[in-house]
């Protein structure tokens, strides 16, 4: 909202100067002020906001608030009412363009829409994937990194789920092992039935969405402020065969975790372990298994105590010699798995 500007002073009606402000408070407060007040201010004379008493020259009396809204708004409608006609000759103009692609001679766009769409902001990316949940029919497959899922997480997808399940939606989701000590997740797992199935793994991907093996969703940025819409055929199959290797390896959310075979070792401590014995600092530990910093730092001291170890270089040893180090089939090795062993990899 622009206003009309005043010489000297880079702002409008619409957004005073401090000194400004001071001043035309006063003077809607007490209905006049002395023309000494404005002589710091001359902006409020030139934008029309204070204006000669008629009765007496040396002071000044505001413009009524109400008066100045109007007019400030009469200012909007014009400048809305511009860009609507701006828009509509560039919708005109640039129509021929867009007639030049339904020419014999032009390229076929890719089916279902762009290959590739970069969607940027939080109410575009929720605005595709409404669109995604509501063309889907038969089948979406979801990637969940991080730990335990909060309430906020699960509640913000609830409608599009529970839309989802009222079609016959089938739904599989991944996710940490650490997310199975979430009473949030188990309290929506109830929710839909045997809509969900679920299972865990140590480790995942980044975040996934897959519907109906035709579109895709992923993030672009760390923050997830931004993300990219897949139609490609060949990247969202690629995308579909990284879900189902992940999957054979997962564990039912229902099924108990293995037990490690080594007395007053947990699982997640195993992982731990394995994940050190690759030279990863706990902060990468950490973000890999969805847990804190902290956690993590935890385990490593009771996964030291237990195996007998005095320092850092000495637990790497101590979990070499009882085995802790063995290269576990994790995402890596899942996307150059075969499908079906063979008789020449037993």
């Amino acid at each position: 909202m622009a206003g009309r500007r005043a010489e000297g002073h880079p702002h409008g009606a619409d957004r005073l100067c401090e000194a400004g402000d001071r001043v035309y408070s006063r003077a809607v407060r007490r209905g006049r002020v002395p023309r000494t007040d404005a002589e710091v201010v001359p902006c409020l004379l030139e934008l029309g906001l204070l204006h000669p008493d008629p009765d007496d020259m040396d002071w000044l009396v505001p413009t009524a608030p109400q008066e100045v809204m109007t007019r400030l708004l009469r200012g909007v409608y014009d400048e809305v009412s511009a860009s609507q006609r701006k828009v509509g000759a560039a919708v005109a103009a640039f129509e021929w363009y867009a007639g030049l692609g339904q020419q014999p001679h032009a390229l076929p766009a890719p089916a279902g829409g762009n290959a590739v769409r970069v969607l940027e902001g939080l109410s575009r990316i929720q605005a595709a994937m409404d669109e995604a949940t509501e063309a889907c029919t038969t089948e979406v497959l979801t990637v969940q990194p991080g730990g335990i899922r909060r309430e906020a997480e699960l509640s913000e997808g609830l409608h599009r789920a529970l839309a989802l399940r009222g079609r016959g939606v089938r739904m599989r989701d991944l996710y940490t092992h650490v997310a199975r000590h979430g009473q949030g997740l188990l309290n929506y797992l109830e929710l839909m039935g045997d809509a969900v199935e679920a299972r865990t793994l140590d480790e995942v991907i980044d975040r996934l969405i897959l519907f109906d093996r035709t579109v895709a969703f992923i993030p672009a940025n760390a923050d997830r402020t931004m993300a990219l819409e897949l139609r490609h055929p060949a990247l969202v199959q690629y995308l579909v065969t990284v879900f189902e290797r992940l999957w054979r390896l997962a564990i039912p959310l229902t099924a108990p975790l293995p037990d490690t075979g080594i007395e007053g070792i947990s699982h997640r401590e195993q992982s731990i372990a394995a994940l050190l014995a690759e030279g990863h600092q706990d902060a990468v530990i950490a973000e890999r298994l969805g847990i804190s910093v902290r956690t993590c730092r935890a385990h490593i001291a009771r996964l030291s105590e237990t195996l007998g170890a005095a320092s850092r270089t000495q637990l790497g040893v101590r979990i070499a010699q009882v085995g802790l180090d063995g290269r576990q089939r994790g995402p890596a090795a899942a996307l150059t798995a075969p499908d079906q062993e063979s008789p020449s990899v037993r």
